[in-house]
């Protein structure tokens, strides 16, 4: 016999909200997940993207807080009772989202703060009184440093995708917030997979926890066809417009490794006639959210996405993933494929390798223990780049080594091959069709003259010469004589003394 939310102990509030949503049977995540939830225990979960995480700690999380729901407008009666936080603002939104839908019929306040909009309107809404509250770590701290939030009162603890936390560097922002939190909280850590590192940061995290694991670790969902195409490097774009164009896809997710490659692959799809956009940390959380909501409406067929800016995507009924470049991190690929095949629906996840791309694929097979299928495509000949990196051949082909290298032969005869025969070295014909500098300028330039004064004229070659004309200056007797000054100049400007 099937499970049902009733049979959950959930508030008729709450069946109300879940049933208004078309939900009838829980999925095993939230079967096992809400009664340790509403029995005050902490709790240690790993599910899949898709099966239903959010709702499963959402529901119980708003029926322990159920008895202090109230409609005053005062802020002293609605604290910060119960704080989720989350790697990414996507997943932020995603989860306040879902909060909203639950718990509309229970007058609870929740809000959701994240970077990359402006802090005041979040201050404000905060000190009206928030009692659920949704926030990415470094955001949360900036409201705290700004006096805005107060967690001396919270009571429940979420943290979502804790393994992206943990990959995103935010481990140190967490414990600096848990040693504002009372130490008798209820501490709830979610992810769709547990690393060894998250299983030994739960033991620092939570006290005595139930551990709800739902599917095999590392292991992607079993509606996701997977397979893979083996092309050269250069050709990887040209191959994702064929696939495209040819099969007629619509909602395709690619995956980039980086924010640069996200958007130069956009760019040249939008070149090819494809729409497409790119979504990653640098664009500005206005634009992100257009493009999804473009992506979701069908406006953009192709959302090229880093991993990170991928966390919390929301799509439903997601045919396509395109792993345009494989993760570092084999666990990634399970959250890329996750995005599709969900709620029961088939998915595609489609992977483009070249010779580069081959080690981390081999290293995807061994953790989900599953060969992934390669088939060709015509026209794209992969046959290059199916050797692995140390194999494959030099790039430059023929045109031989570069400088300072000294294997192989070289493609062309050496430099000083190629001069005739007949040409003299350089020192012979400068010797032979020029002379030395000085010998040439004797040659051609006979010595300056001695310019000779015209007549009439003064020459300053020699000794001055009076002119036998001039005649001697004769002073007249009754000339005054000029005397040398008995006292100096400053005695003259003296004043007698009276």
């Amino acid at each position: 016999m099937s499970q049902t939310f009733e049979s959950l102990g959930l508030l008729p509030e709450l069946l109300r909200a879940v049933t208004e949503q078309g939900y009838t049977e829980p999925t095993p995540i939230q079967s096992q997940a809400i009664p340790v939830v509403l029995s005050g225990r902490d709790l240690l979960g790993a599910a899949q993207t898709g099966t239903g995480k959010t709702a499963g700690f959402t529901l119980p999380l708003l029926q322990r807080l159920a008895p202090y729901a109230s409609k005053s407008f005062s802020p002293a009666l609605h604290p910060v009772r119960c704080l989720i936080l989350t790697p990414t603002r996507e997943l932020a939104i995603q989860v306040f989202e879902s909060v909203k839908t639950y718990g509309k019929h229970v007058p609870l306040k929740p809000f959701v703060v994240y970077g990359g909009v402006n802090i005041n309107p979040q201050i404000q809404e905060m000190r009206k009184g928030v009692e659920i509250l949704v926030a990415t770590p470094g955001r949360l701290l900036d409201l705290v440093g700004q006096k805005a939030v107060d967690l001396r009162t919270v009571q429940i603890l979420v943290l979502d995708e804790a393994d992206r936390m943990l990959d995103m560097g935010f481990i140190p922002d967490i414990k600096r917030i848990i040693n504002m939190i009372p130490g008798s909280r209820q501490t709830l850590l979610f992810s769709a997979t547990f690393s060894d590192e998250i299983r030994k940061l739960s033991a620092q995290f939570l006290k005595d926890p139930l551990t709800v694991e739902v599917a095999r670790r590392n292991t992607p969902a079993e509606l996701v066809t997977q397979w893979a195409h083996v092309v050269e490097s250069k050709r990887k774009r040209e191959l994702l417009a064929h696939l495209v164009k040819t099969n007629n896809w619509e909602q395709v997710l690619v995956f980039c490794k980086t924010k640069h490659g996200a958007n130069r692959l956009a760019y040249q799809l939008e070149r090819d006639g494809i729409n497409a956009a790119a979504i990653h940390g640098n664009k500005s959380q206005n634009a992100r959210i257009e493009a999804l909501e473009s992506f979701k409406e069908n406006k953009v067929r192709v959302l090229v996405a880093t991993d990170i800016a991928a966390r919390g995507l929301d799509i439903e009924a997601l045919p396509h993933v395109v792993n345009f470049d494989m993760p570092n991190v084999p666990e990634d690929y399970v959250h890329r494929i996750g995005r599709t095949g969900r709620a029961g629906m088939e998915g595609e996840a489609i992977s483009i390798v070249c010779a580069e791309d081959r080690p981390p694929l081999a290293a995807v097979e061994a953790l989900i223990k599953k060969k992934i299928e390669v088939r060709p495509v015509p026209g794209f000949d992969g046959s290059r780049a199916a050797t692995y990196p140390d194999e494959a051949p030099d790039s430059r082909g023929e045109r031989g080594r570069g400088r300072g290298s000294r294997g192989g032969e070289r493609s062309r005869p050496p430099r000083g091959d190629k001069r005739p025969d007949s040409r003299p070295p350089r020192e012979e014909q400068r010797t032979e069709s020029r002379p030395p500098r000085e010998e040439k300028r004797a040659e051609s330039r006979p010595p300056r003259p001695e310019p000779k004064p015209a007549a009439g004229d003064m020459d300053f070659s020699k000794p001055y010469e009076p002119s036998p004309d001039a005649k001697p200056i004769e002073q007249p007797d009754d000339a005054p004589v000029r005397k040398r000054p008995t006292h100096s100049v400053p005695a003259l400007f003296r004043r007698k003394a009276a």
